[in-house]
């Protein structure tokens, strides 16, 4: 089965402290249902000094965001959408916008 969230979508986060903000999909785990997407549920990582990083210190990390609060953007107008499949004439399977009917990617 097709992936309704992939990596390099433009999605928009629906709910918990990040909602309205928007961001790329970096990585997505499918068997855990989450995904992190670029800038958003930022997390402060404390790390030892090691060789590539002698002082050590405190990073900021994008943390994962469950795959059920994140919702696609919709190519037309840029709101949130739900994401449908449809088989073009040639038998390719794309994903289509539910909002706008729009095709997000052609793959």
């Amino acid at each position: 089965m097709s992936a309704k969230i992939r990596k390099g979508d433009n999605v928009i986060v629906l709910a918990g402290r990040e909602k309205g903000k928007k961001g790329k999909v970096v990585t997505v785990d499918v068997k855990a249902g989450r995904a992190t997407v670029q800038g958003v549920n930022m997390m402060k990582r404390h790390t030892k000094p090691q060789r590539n990083e002698p002082q050590g210190g405190i990073r900021e990390i994008e943390g994962s965001i469950a795959l059920s609060n994140l919702a696609i953007e919709d190519p037309k107008d840029g709101k949130p959408t739900r994401v449908g499949f449809k088989v073009l004439e040639n038998g390719q399977k794309v994903r289509v916008a539910k909002r706008s009917g729009e095709v997000i990617d052609a793959r």
